[in-house]
């Protein structure tokens, strides 16, 4: 039986979008374990709450519609390795692993909990997930 860990990992939202539009952000690891996941045919888990938080960027004016539709046709492709994970019961239970002092913003708890859920690391830069015990990569 091989002992060998899994590729695949959770992208935060900053990481999906460096990784599409502006990969030079990304630091050497995570362009590594992105890069690996997909060599592999593992998937990159992206959380459905990072599809909302574009829409929100959009709403906002921080991201173009044409952006949001290019995130959007390559999260469709079925030849990509990017897969939403849908919020549901069990990212809801995992979010308790995550302690609202040590992650306070909303939709980045519910990326960590999806990571916690799906037993995997998350390509994240932000320092407060980084810093709350979850595995990461940065």
């Amino acid at each position: 039986m091989s002992t060998a860990i899994s590729p695949a990992v959770v992208a935060d939202t900053h990481a999906l979008i460096w990784s599409l539009f502006e990969p030079s952000r990304l630091s050497a690891d995570a362009k590594t374990a992105l890069a690996e996941a997909e060599a592999a045919g593992a998937p990159i888990y992206v959380s459905s709450v990072s599809i909302i938080e574009l829409r929100y960027l959009v709403d906002k004016g921080k991201f173009t519609e044409a952006d949001y539709d290019a995130v959007l046709k390559v999260m469709r492709d079925p030849a990509n390795a990017l897969t939403v994970v849908p919020l549901d019961t069990d990212n809801a239970d995992a979010l308790k692993l995550i302690a609202r002092a040590d992650v306070p913003d909303m939709p980045n708890r519910i990326i960590a909990a999806t990571a916690r859920y799906l037993g995997l690391p998350l390509v994240t830069r932000d320092s407060k997930i980084r810093a709350s015990g979850i595995p990461t990569i940065w």
